[in-house]
């Protein structure tokens, strides 16, 4: 299991990408990008990236 370099969520940045989420999930980055394209999970399309706003992520 990955170990998370963010001690809270605070730590986090506004936005989170494929990786930072398998690290706080503690999944592997693919797992993270097949969640990211559930369409219920909370993903914003920024041109050609997918990030996680982090209020929605928590």
């Amino acid at each position: 299991m990955k170990q998370s370099q963010y001690n809270s969520y605070d730590d986090l940045p506004l936005f989170l990408n494929a990786d930072i989420v398998a690290k706080m999930l503690g999944v592997s980055s693919s797992t993270s990008y097949e969640l990211m394209h559930e369409p219920d999970f909370p993903v914003l399309n920024v041109g050609s990236r997918m990030v996680v706003p982090k209020e929605a992520f928590i």
